[in-house]
């Protein structure tokens, strides 16, 4: 019969297999001896065949030149050069070929069960056994005989065992520990059932696109965990790769790993000669970049089903290594993706430094992957760009969308119904603008005798809290219907005048607060008035040199003023000291204007013939010294417990922002951007809401002020995100995804529109909810508690600070939410358990602040379970906006009266917030029709 090509090849491989047996039995007899007994040996043995001889020896120099036990796997693959010369790679050997040390049954150090043999190598036998201990299987490795007697192998093996240790990871086998039977050490491991990549290329060749994709993907982030824990593998190749039943590729085999900074010390030439790199095969320094070329290989082999580089030889296939490029991928796949192709080629770079910088790059620069997965699958934290770069997911269906829309302008429909019974400006009379109001307070003056010009004035309505609190402690009070007159006082204008300009620094404070400081320069005076324009309380600062005595001061003025009818009071001995030095005082009793059941009493003061001093002193009215009589247990339980959250925030994050900056993972870009938003708006919202005055030092100290404020805001925004963003980008890395696509300039990212629809719809339905409770409240308990919003109750020329500065705050606030998840997350590991952690705090502290009943108690809970499932459902964004939005409601005056002077004011905020619900519906649905 005729010999075809298909005979003599098998005849070729049955010849080869022979030889290999050959070999292998002579290589067995001679690794036992040493020395001359070894030469002689070996002469006789080889005496007919020379070249088979000098096989054995190269084999039996390997064997010799290894330098620890687990380097021994590269004895075989050297033996397995021969097996298969066309390839020049390792086939491992499996149980099959005879029997093994231990026989199925027998019970290792008390533990471990053997249940068969799974292959035989140079580093020793391979089984399979059962944990009787936690009842479960694993592989054990068997030290050689040879080195069970060798000390510095054993040390060796047991450090090396530490370094498998370091590696946990889903894509890499675990290596569990070392035992010792009988004398006989061996190693405990993860037992994979599956088949190696090796077998399954020979198989059926190469893989389907999408699959090696997949297999490629998980390799390549295997490999990152285990560069990650500072090893370097240099002996990657397919046959050290398993697929598991569940088809994921798992790396295996760390025979000849090592930590990188000691490489450099171990046999560099140690691996598989058709995977190794050229610097490995030419005894350079081993790097993560010699591990990335033999990923390369196995990319190339998985994709195309060929080896990279075929020879005949060593010597060959080390030249091809060094000096030669592989065939293209392309020339034997047909429509290979081009990325692919493209970062096979960079991985085979000759240079180590014109390859990827890590396998976790490779990972992400093959087609169809999510950059931030592929770093967390790695066990690295997501660049900001990786998990900007994330797969564009989150556009909301166009009926969703416009249901949350709709929902949004509903509900601020609602919350204007809601605010004409629930907020105290809409209860009092409050048809006089401040600008009206002004002009009486400078009136009240004049009649007084203070004729002369202010240089400056500031005015500002404001909450007073006597009635306020005196009301709050009785639940049952109906007391809330008596404020519709005017008085009793619960929002009064107040009105500060100076003959210069206010001087910054020596007030001690910006101009908001003034309300709450005494006037201290000569010529200085306070006026306070109720809604109605009526006097409540008149203060004026005496100069400081008055030459003789004038006549006596005539108070009727300020009881007109004040609309006070003198023949109903009868005068009484003065008890209040008056603010300011005074040569004559007065004090009378007599009933309250339009509440004649409520007793009053006036003092009043005179100082050379003028009012120096004139107060209208309510049953309710405490002096400023005992104050804080009033605070309960629960107000300093509130007050502490919430200050040192902030403080405990402020220092943790100074350490953590600390730690970040040196160890390089601080989103330094990001922090910028949100420091400089912050101080922007801060010093614009403060510059803004200052009067002006054409002098320069006055306005010095005002720039001063506002960027000082400015400053101290962004910077404790720098710090506290430069300290949690990496922490929530690490483990919560979804909740970054739209922030950090914004960042870049994204504003028309689906997920930024839906974040910022889903925010202000949130940050409407918070303010929803309070207007709600009060209301059930006020349904179950009478007019049991009042919104006295003092930062709304401003005229519209103060809108755009009111906009920028709650802006910043509310920012700030909406960073600080989530930064708490995140150190949540950080105590306990889990995000259920760190949302609840969050929940049970923001309960707190709506509880202590903002909880005085039952009936209000299920809002309360409402509210904080929203704000956690904003905050760890939505991320950053939703949470902030939903922040800005709250507070732009709480400071804006909702009223059904569009006519009402402050009206101006609330359609500029409705419509600021109906812009971004548009903005929301149209971003989070433009890519659907």
């Amino acid at each position: 019969m005729k010999e075809t090509q298909e005979t003599r090849h098998f005849a070729e491989t049955g010849q080869m297999r022979e030889r290999w047996r050959k070999i292998r039995k002579l290589f067995e007899a001679a690794s036992a001896l040493a020395g001359r007994e070894r030469d002689d040996f070996l002469r006789a043995a080889g005496a007919a065949d020379t070249e088979l001889r000098k096989e054995v020896e190269k084999l039996l120099a390997a064997f010799d030149g290894s330098e620890s036990f687990l380097e021994n796997p590269a004895v075989a693959d050297a033996a397995s050069l021969f097996e298969n010369k066309a390839t020049l790679v390792d086939e491992p050997a499996t149980g099959g070929f005879d029997d093994g040390r231990f026989v199925a049954g027998t019970v290792l150090a008390s533990r471990y069960r053997i249940i068969t043999l799974l292959g035989r190598g140079g580093m020793g036998e391979v089984y399979k056994a059962e944990d009787i201990k936690l009842g479960q299987t694993v592989a054990l490795k068997l030290l050689p005989d040879k080195l069970e007697k060798d000390a510095a192998a054993l040390a060796r093996f047991h450090a090396e065992v530490r370094t498998a240790r370091h590696v946990s990871h889903p894509n890499v086998c675990r290596v569990f520990d070392i035992g010792e039977a009988d004398g006989r050490h061996f190693l405990s491991m993860e037992f994979i059932d599956g088949d190696d990549l090796a077998a399954l290329l020979r198989r059926i060749g190469r893989l389907p696109s999408e699959r090696a994709v997949e297999i490629g993907r998980e390799l390549c982030v295997g490999l990152a965990a285990i560069h990650n824990a500072g090893i370097l593998h240099r002996d990657f190749k397919p046959a050290n790769v398993i697929i598991d039943a569940k088809g994921k590729a798992r790396i295996t085999d760390f025979g000849i790993a090592g930590f990188a900074e000691d490489v450099a010390r171990d046999n560099l030439r140690v691996g598989t000669p058709a995977y190794m790199s050229p610097e490995q095969i030419g005894g350079r320094d081993v790097t993560v970049k010699s591990d990335i070329y033999t990923l390369g290989l196995v990319l190339y082999e998985i994709f195309t089903g060929k080896q990279a580089f075929q020879a005949d030889s060593i010597h060959e296939l080390i030249r091809k290594h060094q000096n030669e490029t592989p065939t293209n991928p392309s020339e034997y796949v047909k429509g290979i993706d081009p990325l692919v192709e493209s970062v096979i080629g960079r991985c085979l770079e000759k240079n180590p430094a014109d390859r990827p910088p890590s396998a976790l790059h490779v990972a992400m620069a093959l087609p169809g992957g999510n950059p931030m997965q592929i770093a967390l699958d790695a066990g690295e934290t997501p660049s900001p760009e990786m998990v900007a770069a994330s797969p564009k997911k989150g556009a909301l269906r166009p009926f969703v969308a416009l249901v949350c829309a709709a929902g949004g302008l509903a509900m601020l429909g609602l919350l204007m119904f809601f605010s004409m019974k629930i907020t105290a400006a809409n209860r009092v009379p409050f048809g006089k603008p401040p600008e009206v109001l002004s002009e009486r307070a400078g009136e009240i003056a004049a009649r007084f005798g203070y004729t002369d010009a202010p240089v400056e004035k500031w005015h500002a309505f404001f909450g007073h809290d006597d009635y306020v609190n005196s009301v709050w402690n009785d639940p049952k009070s109906e007391k809330w219907s008596l404020i519709e007159t005017g008085q009793p006082l619960v929002i009064a204008f107040f009105e500060r005048q100076s003959p210069r300009h206010f001087d910054m620094i020596m007030s001690g404070n910006g101009l908001w607060g003034f309300e709450s400081q005494v006037a201290r320069e000569t010529g200085q005076r306070t006026i306070l008035l109720d809604t109605r324009g009526r006097l409540v309380e008149f203060s004026a600062v005496p100069p400081e040199f008055a030459v003789s005595s004038a006549p006596k001061t005539d108070f009727s003025p300020a009881f007109q003023a004040a609309e006070l009818d003198p023949a109903k009071f009868r005068e009484v001995p003065p008890d209040w000291t008056p603010p300011s030095a005074c040569d004559e005082r007065r004090a009378w009793e007599g009933p309250m204007p339009d509440h004649e059941e409520i007793p009053l009493r006036v003092e009043a003061a005179g100082f050379h013939g003028r009012i120096v001093s004139f107060r209208l002193i309510y049953p309710w009215t405490k002096p400023d010294v005992t104050i804080t009589d009033s605070y309960t247990t629960r107000d300093w339980i509130a007050t502490f417990l919430f200050a040192g959250l902030i403080v405990g925030v402020i220092v943790a994050a100074c350490f953590l922002a600390w730690k970040n900056l040196k160890s390089g993972s601080g989103n330094r870009r990001g922090a910028f951007k949100l420091a400089f938003f912050v101080m922007i708006a801060t010093f614009l919202g403060w510059f803004l809401s200052m009067s002006h005055v054409p002098a320069l030092f006055p306005e010095l100290d005002r720039f001063n002020h506002a960027l000082r404020e400015a400053l101290r805001f962004s910077a404790i925004a720098w710090v506290v995100y430069l300290a949690l963003e990496p922490i929530v980008r690490r483990h919560l890395p979804d909740l970054t995804v739209s922030w950090n696509r914004l960042l870049v300039g994204d504003w028309r990212d689906p997920l930024v529109g839906r974040d910022v629809l889903l925010g202000t719809l949130w940050g409407v339905a918070h303010l929803t909810l309070i207007y709600t409770g009060l209301s059930l409240e006020k349904v179950v308990y009478g007019d049991l508690r009042m919104m006295i919003q003092s930062r709304a109750l401003t005229s519209l020329n103060s809108w755009p600070a009111m906009i920028l500065s709650v802006a910043g705050e509310g920012t700030a606030w909406g960073f600080m939410i989530v930064c708490l998840l995140a150190i949540s997350f950080l105590a306990v590991r889990r995000r259920f358990a760190a949302a609840l952690v969050l929940f049970a705090l923001v309960t707190t502290i709506e509880t202590l602040f903002f909880t005085h009943s039952l009936a209000y108690l299920p809002f309360t809970l409402a509210i904080s379970l929203l704000t956690c499932l904003v905050a760890g459902r939505l991320g950053l964004i939703a949470t902030f906006v939903g922040q800005v939005v709250f507070m732009w409601l709480e400071s804006t005056l909702l009223t059904l009266s569009f006519s009402a002077w402050h009206a101006g004011k609330m359609f500029l905020t409705l419509g600021l917030i109906t812009l971004l619900l548009v903005y929301g519906f149209k971003i989070s649905t433009a890519s659907q029709r």
